[in-house]
């Protein structure tokens, strides 16, 4: 039974749902939002000072009239009240004033409306009702006060055109928002559409990735935006996994290639002892067995060394330490190998080389380029190793007067199982230059190969912090680690 297909999260929901949950919808959501909002802001404001302006216009001067108009009825009780609002009406040139005055009984005394208005009854009271004035009908805002005598006065300004232009403000806010409502949904659409035209590039990419073609890249607008830039970052990443699967590739094919040879030989070895049937060949096939596993398996450890490091897994055990120590412990190691071989081995190192990082990486990658200078130099050359401080980094350089490297191979020196046509009938991997760059690069440092004319100049340079050192380790444990060094290398 065929296990069930795999399907996205919203492979099976509804086209509405779907769109509601989308990044764009919610986007387009937002800017309409964000616009009515402020088409409201704007259209509340716009009414703050054009009719709320005149409304409180009209009240401020309905109520300077109230305080003039009582302050003469204090002094000159009702004839002078009528007098003054006679001499009002007389001044009014806008045409827009309201008085009327009535006695106890009701009579009109003064003014220029035709009757008392019935809504206008309480004290202190403000209205806003229809009005005969003059003999025409309006509408005016007026305030209602209860004098001392009895009589009362009605006081107002006739507010009619004042209402039009209100409804006119209104009219020009409500079509105003609704415009804005619209151009805010025409603007959400726009939003979205754009979204969806600059992320489906994207989603085509991750979907040809996921079938398989790693050779597929986002296109780029050349507007150099955001959006560019994304698809830059993303096109650099799909770029350094198409290098790492290339890398493992590669890989594979050197540890098959590298590993059929031994694993042929041995097998031939133990088929002619096993022939022969002597038991002293049977042991002597045994025994070169073991030492062609052991290279084997050397091998493998060498290639887990290397991809712990490049993993990271290392960086746990960064602290601060001495390299010229550490330097100096491989160098009392290589010079006796150098000794047996006829080269002069010479070091130039600091007092002391402070430094933050993996003191036993430092140790295996010193020790590889040590390994590698006194294997191809010839008799009678000379090997030197030494370290400086340079400005912010720190220069470790082993020199050999051996017969170096081309200038078009030092590029492929540091992949993994690769070896030059010169060094193929030497003993060896082709592992320890990639190890020697993995642990620079995991320091955040770099491996630099150069013509030391004659000769090779490989120099390791790494970042320093400038911690405390640390003090010398035990004796016994510094023989641990120059032996553990000395069976990896």
């Amino acid at each position: 039974m065929n296990p069930p297909l795999a399907t996205s999260p919203g492979a099976g929901e509804r086209p509405l749902v779907k769109l509601l949950r989308s990044i764009g919808f919610k986007l387009a959501a937002l800017h309409a939002a964000l616009m009515v909002a402020s088409a409201v802001a704007l259209g509340a404001f716009f009414w703050w000072n054009t009719a709320g302006y005149l409304n409180r216009q009209t009240d401020h001067a309905i109520g300077a009239d109230v305080l003039m108009l009582t302050a003469r009825f204090r002094a000159g009780e009702r004839p002078e009240l009528v007098r003054s609002i006679d001499q009002r009406l007389a001044e009014d040139a806008e045409d827009e004033v309201i008085y009327l005055l009535a006695d106890q009984a009701g009579a009109l005394v003064a003014g220029n409306l035709d009757r008392w208005p019935e809504e206008a009854t309480a004290d202190g009271a403000w209205h806003e009702l229809p009005l005969v004035r003059n003999g025409q009908p309006t509408i005016g805002r007026i305030h209602v006060l209860d004098l001392p005598d009895g009589t009362r006065l009605l006081v107002g300004r006739d507010v009619k055109q004042r209402l039009e232009l209100r409804e006119l403000v209104a009219d020009a806010v409500l079509y105003g928002s609704g415009l804005a409502v619209f151009l805010a949904g025409l603007g959400g659409v726009l939003v979205r559409r754009l979204l969806q035209s600059r992320l489906a590039p994207v989603a085509e990419t991750a979907a040809a990735i996921g079938q398989g073609d790693l050779s597929h890249r986002v296109p780029l607008s050349g507007a150099d935006d955001d959006f560019d830039r994304l698809a830059e970052t993303l096109n650099a990443m799909l770029d350094r996994i198409g290098v790492l699967m290339d890398g493992v590739r590669e890989v594979s094919n050197a540890i098959a290639h590298d590993l059929r040879t031994p694993l042929a030989r041995l097998r031939g070895r133990l088929e002619e002892a096993l022939a022969a049937g002597d038991p002293a060949s049977l042991r002597g096939a045994v025994e070169r067995g073991i030492a062609e596993l052991d290279g084997i398996i050397g091998v493998f450890q060498a290639l887990l060394r290397i991809a712990e490091i490049e993993a990271g897994a290392r960086r746990s055990a960064f602290a601060g330490f001495d390299a010229a120590t550490v330097l100096a412990d491989a160098a009392d190691l290589y010079g006796a190998a150098a000794d047996e071989r006829g080269l002069a081995f010479s070091v130039d190192l600091p007092a002391s080389l402070p430094m933050v990082g993996d003191r036993d990486m430092l140790l295996q990658a010193a020790a590889n380029l040590l390994d590698n200078a006194i294997k191809f130099t010839p008799a009678g050359g000379r090997v030197l190793l030494s370290a400086e401080r340079r400005g912010a980094e720190v220069a470790i350089t082993v020199s050999d007067s051996g017969p170096g490297i081309p200038a078009g191979e030092r590029a492929r020196v540091t992949e993994r199982f690769y070896r030059s046509e010169a060094s193929r009938g030497t003993p060896g991997s082709g592992l320890g230059l990639a190890l020697v760059q993995a642990v620079a690069q995991l320091h955040g440092g770099a491996l630099m190969l150069e013509d030391a004319a004659p000769g090779l100049r490989a120099t390791m340079l790494f970042p320093v912090h400038d911690p405390p050192a640390e003090p010398d380790r035990p004796a016994q444990a510094q023989q641990s680690e120059r032996r553990s060094m000395a069976s990896a290398a």
